[in-house]
């Protein structure tokens, strides 16, 4: 009788307008209540069935409502819907085809799905991962949600799933590009390449690298200078601005690194054959030869030149750091010329490195964790590799012919694709300096620290400190690096201009300054010129990457670990972050990161503060840990589904009563 009765329909219109109204985003919770957040300072309860209409990060407009003297939110309007594009797992409900999303906070919504036009849901199973859409939501009219699933990834129990389902949750691809059926060198007819094949340079990569893009030779002078030459792999010499390839080449930006496997930006057959610098074989290339002296300055005299040149010897770290280190390697034994090269390039990291750490900045030795595995996907162990003297060797060398790519960019185009960063946030310039100065009575100022020399001037005294406490509280207040078409400092690395160029093979805009050096070298305008959009387009690219190789390094860890809470392994693990929740770790051991919460420091929440402001940790307001420290934890779970680590310290603190009783009996 009363369906569809318009006079009603009005009624509960003008009523709802009178209902007070919040704009705000939905947190969820595992109990199927959750709040609505308006700012940081206020949110709404949820009840249950109002749940049902929302999604945990949807943005929406809420009724506040009393009841049972209690103000609730009924989310009403969606501003935004949190889920579009997502990752799931197929569930069979009653014989029927549903899709709960890979999030931890969404896992328990099982939605009701249907397979796209072209998938056969034949072909979908229990478990199974795949690709999917929201496309009908509650709050836009709809009665439900539903989700349409356009792409199977792989089964249930694959065990390369991490890899295949973090590529594709950040939509990157899980293959090389498909090559052509012969490459050519193209500007042959306009770049004349020098004959350098006699020259002795040398490669220095990891054992199993087969894309070897930088070739070193050195020679130190009577005078104890050194004369420095860094050969790199020339893949415009094949790809030119408007080839498909180079359009590929920019939509990927970077070769992909995850555990244990790459992507490569470019083609196999030229990053691992045509364009590797692979001993005995004549290949061309961009070169800079510099003069470093002995005390680690760059000479004034860069020049950069493309030549074909030939490696004599393929090296490997761990060879060369045992040769250096010890005198000798069990599985390398150089010949005289090759012993020379890279005794002089040893000695020119040396004076390079003590130069920057009394002018630039260095960044302090932290290991490189990494996962072998075997031929079946399983992780056999985990590796903390230090940084030994031949990986600084390269290092140096690299951060070297950049610094002259920097300057002569700048000096011929003002432009490239630069690597810059601003130093300290603006907003927080007055916070570091109260930070340092009231405890250390050292005269940093907000006018000092923001230039070039003050803040490498502070960062270099931070390191110089017992403790890194203050060195990982200050960095909260960092910009972030980086990617310009324009010449600026780098703030972090202490640089007036830097500009990579030595890794055309697998970062884009390393291919773009190739371009620009050439058009250096014939003293012409460049074939391409990087615009505005290039250093957010790369860092888009970088941001995706970095946040692939973390969910697969979570998901391997997870498995790893997964019965090491019964074990009660005992690990060391250092604070990097804290929150009012508790306090985030790194095991030391193997690289993994996991969360503390503060009910697992001590189990009365009124006893302890988690400080993200101080970075510390207090316990009856005396504090008991902070940011930098070390202490000894064991895991209390591990969860497969989030592929997240809880830990818990092995020290208790016991109750304050108590350690007097204690103290009484004795």
């Amino acid at each position: 009788m009363f369906q569809d009765n318009p006079l009603l329909a009005q009624l509960k219109q003008q009523i709802k307008e009178n209902i007070p109204k919040k704009e705000g985003t939905i947190k969820a919770t595992d109990k199927g209540f959750g709040f609505l957040e308006v700012d940081s300072k206020t949110s709404f309860f949820i009840p249950p069935p109002y749940m049902k209409k929302c999604l945990h990060g949807d943005k929406v407009v809420a009724l506040i409502r009393t009841e049972n003297g209690k103000e609730v939110a009924e989310p009403d309007e969606l501003v935004e819907q949190s889920l579009t594009r997502f990752i799931g797992r197929v569930k069979m409900f009653k014989g029927r085809l549903n899709v709960c999303p890979d999030h931890p906070q969404l896992k328990k919504n099982s939605l009701k799905a249907k397979a796209k036009k072209g998938l056969n849901p034949e072909t979908l199973s229990e478990g199974d991962w795949v690709v999917a859409k929201l496309i009908r939501h509650p709050l836009s009219g709809d009665n439900s949600f539903f989700a349409e699933i356009s792409e199977k990834i792989t089964d249930a129990d694959d065990k390369i799933a991490p890899w295949w389902v973090t590529l594709a949750q950040n939509d990157l691809p899980n293959s090389e590009p498909e090559g052509i059926d012969s490459w050519e060198i193209k500007d042959d007819a306009e770049l004349e390449r020098l004959d350098m094949t006699h020259v002795p340079f040398v490669t220095i990569d990891g054992e199993s690298t087969k894309d070897m893009d930088d070739a070193l030779y050195a020679k130190r002078t009577d005078s104890g200078d050194f004369e420095l030459t860094i050969a790199i792999a020339d893949p415009t010499a094949y790809i030119c601005p408007d080839d498909n390839m180079d359009k590929v080449a920019r939509e990927r930006g970077f070769t992909i690194y995850l555990p244990g496997r790459n992507i490569p930006m470019l083609p196999r057959e030229l990053a691992d054959e045509l364009c590797s610098l692979i001993e005995g074989e004549i290949r061309p290339a961009i070169c800079c030869s510099v003069t470093i002296s002995k005390e680690g300055v760059i000479g004034d005299d860069i020049r950069f030149f493309a030549a074909n040149i030939r490696s004599h010897a393929r090296l490997a770290y761990d060879h060369v750091s045992d040769w250096l280190e010890n005198g000798s390697s069990e599985q390398w034994q150089p010949e005289d010329d090759i012993q020379q090269v890279v005794r002089d390039l040893y000695d020119f990291s040396l004076a390079r490195s003590g130069w920057r750490e009394k002018h630039a900045v260095v960044f302090p030795d932290r290991p490189d964790y990494r996962f072998e595995l075997s031929e079946d996907n399983d992780v056999i162990a985990i590796h903390a590799d230090m940084r030994r003297s031949a990986n600084k060797l390269v290092e140096e060398a690299m951060i070297t012919a950049n610094i002259c790519a920097g300057q002569v960019l700048q000096a011929s185009f003002d432009t490239g694709v630069f690597n810059v960063h601003s130093g300290f946030k603006p907003d927080r310039v007055k916070d570091v300096v109260e930070l340092v100065n009231p405890e250390n009575n050292h005269p940093f100022t907000e006018e000092s620290i923001a230039t070039l020399d003050g803040f490498s001037s502070l960062r270099r005294w931070l390191s110089t400190l017992d403790t890194s406490y203050l060195d990982n509280l200050i960095r909260k207040c960092q910009a972030y690096s980086e990617i310009s078409n324009k010449p600026d400092a780098h703030y972090a690395m202490g640089l007036p201009v830097y500009a990579t160029w030595t890794s055309p093979i697998r970062k884009y805009g390393d291919m773009i300054n190739h371009r620009m050096l050439k058009a250096h070298i014939m003293g012409k305008d460049p074939v391409q010129v990087p615009d505005d959009s290039i250093g957010e387009e790369l860092a888009i690219h970088r941001k995706h990457h970095k946040i692939a190789e973390r969910n697969v390094g979570d998901w391997l860890y997870a498995r790893t670990l997964a019965n090491e809470p019964e074990k009660e392994t005992r690990y060391q693990g250092e604070i990097f972050d804290i929150n009012r929740a508790g306090m985030r770790i790194r095991l030391l051991e193997n690289g993994a990161s996991a969360f503390i919460p503060s009910p697992l420091i001590v189990d009365n929440k009124q006893r302890i503060e988690c400080n993200s402001d101080t970075g510390t940790v207090s316990i009856d307001k005396e504090q008991v840990y902070k940011l930098g420290d070390t202490l000894e934890v064991v895991l209390a779970d591990v969860n497969m589904e989030n592929r997240s680590l809880v830990a818990k310290p092995t020290q208790v603190f016991a109750e304050p009563n108590a350690v007097e009783t204690a103290d009484v009996s004795e």
